[in-house]
């Protein structure tokens, strides 16, 4: 029987020739021709149809032609319901249904690529279908470092895996650094103090600071924890903004500039906290609503 469809053949115009020849009829023939002459051209050779749409052998809900061969003709070989299951996978992009799937769609892909000719490209891709079908059949349960050859090369590589992992363990100046910064977020804590602490280069310190905090610089480290400090505090309801200044580090005016029309002073600290806790977790301290919210801050 002859049986015809649209040039270009990647996924299941090879696995149903494939299907076919193996479990159907060993003696089908297979033409390729253009996708808009395929029932025109079928009708003049009496060939049968598939893998386009309105035919019989075509896709059928989440189904492809593939798998309506399978139930046509009866076919209960589960090889053939494994092999289906990944042939469904590449050719619809549903790689997920089966983790063969996507090696088979790069593998087609790329001989369709390399092979123009149709016929030539499905005799290089029933080769591929017949080694699928073996794995499928003979070698689903095996791995292929199930060698002992291949278990001496796995255990190099995790090895190396665990070496790796003992490099990148966290540094002890960390731990101390963090305890110094929690302990002095208050004080006018600089790199240079810091590094000569914990005996280490200032250089090395600031280049290294981000990848063990938060991929934060070193002041932009200590501004975070000096604002939720003073977030903290403000929601204690108690103390005044003079007093959070003190208590958050930021009493020393160089922190702020000062605002046009505002001189130095309680004002303008209140608009510096103001626009910290903005900026950085969506606060205000000020407005009549908040006034009410934090009446010690006014006293």
């Amino acid at each position: 029987m002859k049986w015809i469809t649209r040039e270009r053949p990647k996924i299941d115009r090879i696995a149903c020739p494939w299907l076919i020849k193996n479990f159907v009829d060993k003696d089908a023939e297979f033409i390729y021709t253009r996708a808009d002459k395929v029932k025109e051209d079928a009708k003049k050779i009496n060939a049968i149809p598939f893998d386009i749409p309105d035919v019989e052998f075509s896709h059928h809900e989440d189904k492809c032609t593939f798998d309506y061969i399978i139930e046509k003709y009866k076919l209960k070989d589960p090889s053939l319901q494994t092999l289906a299951t990944i042939v469904r996978g590449a050719d619809t992009d549903r790689h997920d249904i089966a983790s063969q799937a996507s090696g088979l769609w790069a593998i087609s892909a790329g001989l369709s690529y390399n092979i123009k000719d149709d016929y030539e490209l499905l005799q290089k891709g029933m080769m591929l279908y017949d080694a699928l079908y073996s794995w499928a059949k003979h070698l689903q349960k095996e791995k292929h470092t199930q060698n002992p050859v291949d278990h001496i090369f796995i255990d190099v590589y995790n090895k190396y895996i665990k070496q790796k992992s003992v490099q990148k363990k966290t540094p002890h100046w960390v731990k101390e650094l963090k305890q110094i910064i929690q302990d002095q977020v208050d004080t006018n804590l600089s790199l240079a103090n810091v590094s000569k602490s914990l005996d280490i280069n200032p250089s090395y310190l600031s280049r290294e600071f981000s990848k063990h905090f938060n991929n934060l610089s070193f002041g932009e480290y200590i501004r975070k924890l000096r604002i939720e400090k003073a977030i903290e505090l403000i929601q204690q309801n108690k103390y005044s903004l003079t007093e959070i200044a003190y208590l958050t580090g930021f009493s020393d005016q160089s922190h702020y500039k000062p605002l046009p029309g505002i001189t130095r002073g309680k004002d303008n600290l209140k608009n510096f906290l103001d626009n910290e806790l903005i900026t950085t977790h969506n606060i205000s301290v000020s407005g009549k609503n908040e006034n009410a919210n934090y009446p010690a801050l006014y006293q």
